[in-house]
């Protein structure tokens, strides 16, 4: 299977625009507002998580945006993986 070994981490997941009931799993102080594929890929690159971009991919609970996904290695938990994305997101955006 192509996603073996791989976590997904959908933008939905770390940002803070959207509740815990539409696929935020991080809390609200630690994520980021409206993030984009190319901020986690490069995070999760700064992170050593070799990411995969998947552009064409919409979160199962809002599928009809077509936000993508990025299949990063499978290091520790999601919640962990997620928060150190948005925690490196929020370092660039602060300058």
């Amino acid at each position: 299977m192509k996603n073996e070994g791989k976590r997904i981490i959908w933008p939905a997941n770390i940002d803070g625009i959207k509740s815990k009931s539409q696929g935020r799993i991080i809390s609200k102080k630690d994520s980021v507002q409206s993030p984009e594929l190319d901020e986690i890929k490069r995070s999760a690159e700064m992170l050593g998580l070799n990411p995969e971009i998947e552009p064409d991919k919409a979160y199962p609970r809002s599928w009809w945006e077509l936000r993508g996904r990025v299949l990063v290695d499978d290091k520790g938990s999601k919640s962990s993986i997620a928060r150190k994305i948005a925690d490196n997101i929020k370092k660039w955006r602060a300058g």
